[in-house]
């Protein structure tokens, strides 16, 4: 009887684990990383969407759309 109740939840968990890794969109990130950064009073930033492979030396402050691409973050 344990035994099933343990298979039971181990299984409920695994379904339910594709919700939590979910593709957030890229301009919602971005809005929600925005909206810190203007709480906090920083002034003079972009934030910039981008493909992993043209990060260079900028300072990479999200990832999106399932990892695909890259939120960026540019002194102006």
């Amino acid at each position: 009887m344990k035994k099933s109740i343990v298979v039971l939840v181990v299984a409920l968990s695994l379904v339910s684990l594709p919700v939590f890794a979910a593709k957030k969109p890229c301009d919602e990130l971005k809005s929600e990383i925005a909206a810190k950064l203007d709480a906090k009073g920083v002034k003079g930033y972009s934030l910039e969407i981008v493909a992993p492979e043209n990060v260079k030396d900028a300072k990479v402050v999200g990832s999106c759309d399932g990892g695909t691409k890259r939120i960026i973050y540019k002194r102006k």
